[in-house]
């Protein structure tokens, strides 16, 4: 019946873990080197975690539920995952569908204390379904599920700016006696994302080809918000591999317009660019969609706006 519906039954047994887990995790909350006065906030995957650190600086203690190097896709929570959300202030997520286990995950929380956060809560979706390009000269249909909302709204740094609010906001009602630190730190780090967000206008701005192949449908906001075209090779989630004919018209489209590069993400098997790269007589890249670092990436120091930073220069390289 489903990894969902396993999930659901798993949740019986949560009760039962609970009392082992929850100690655990309370005594690692009142030791003293972490302080029983911060709030300890539970986030999904990396772009929550990284927001919610920048927001709340010294004043909390932030977890992140998808593993570092793990594909957020195929992740599924698992009983202590629940335990940790359970004995949380505050759980963040993206929202947006992206998450697709929140709702039975929090279907058995029983904590009354909880405040969750969906970042993405007031931003408005573009929506994947069958589409044309409209307005474009890169006429092609790519076939998608005709109800899925694009949830990679962290990917425009607008929209991320719109995230990290929603995440202040939270972090205001939830302790009020640091409220100005919130605020200041959310001011801060959007003025980073400010910068960011200019860096992309400019960098793209005179380029004269305006579209760009991936391997699955995540750069749509990012595409919208700097006037250019994704031209995806496959769906919402990077498993999901197009038809022939989509393949075909993928690759027309790319000789059509003298396309260089085709991308694909850290994250995912880079078989079906590399096939279409083929075809196309094109070199590969990444572009990031930054659901989660790998540990090369930990150690190089990089984080939300330095793998940004990454993407626009590999961007400007292939327009």
């Amino acid at each position: 019946m489903g990894k969902w519906w396993k999930l659901a039954m798993g949740g019986l047994l949560t009760a039962s873990l609970f009392a082992a887990g929850c100690t655990d995790i309370n005594n690692m909350s009142n030791d003293n080197s972490v302080g029983p006065s911060k709030l300890q906030v539970v986030t999904s995957f990396y772009p929550m975690y990284e927001f919610a650190k920048q927001v709340g600086g010294d004043n909390v203690d932030v977890t992140v539920l998808v593993p570092g190097g793990t594909e957020p896709h195929d992740w599924e929570p698992k009983p202590k995952d629940v335990a940790k959300i359970q004995v949380a202030d505050v759980f963040i997520y993206n929202g947006a569908g992206f998450e697709q286990w929140v709702d039975s995950v929090l279907g058995s929380v029983t904590s009354q204390h909880l405040d969750v956060v969906e970042a993405s809560k007031g931003i408005q979706l573009l929506e994947s379904k069958n589409d044309d390009h409209e307005g474009h000269e890169n006429a092609f249909k790519l076939q998608l599920p005709s109800d899925n909302m694009d949830p990679h709204v962290w990917l425009d740094p607008s929209l991320a700016m719109k995230e990290v609010n929603n995440i202040a906001a939270a972090f205001v009602k939830k302790d009020p006696a640091h409220a100005a630190e919130y605020k200041k730190n959310a001011a801060d780090y959007n003025a980073r994302l400010a910068d960011l967000d200019e860096e992309f206008k400019q960098g793209v701005a005179e380029k004269s080809q305006k579209e760009f192949v991936t391997s699955h449908t995540a750069f749509g906001y990012l595409a919208k918000r700097y006037g250019l075209t994704q031209v995806p090779i496959a769906g919402l989630s990077p498993e999901q591999e197009p038809s022939a004919s989509q393949m075909k018209d993928i690759v027309e489209l790319a000789k059509a317009h003298g396309v260089k590069r085709i991308f694909f993400e850290t994250l995912a098997s880079p078989k079906v660019a590399e096939a279409v790269a083929n075809e196309v007589g094109a070199k590969t890249g990444v572009l990031n969609p930054l659901e989660g670092l790998t540990e090369e990436e930990k150690a190089q120091g990089l984080d939300y706006i330095g793998v940004q930073k990454q993407n626009l220069a590999a961007l400007k390289e292939a327009l």
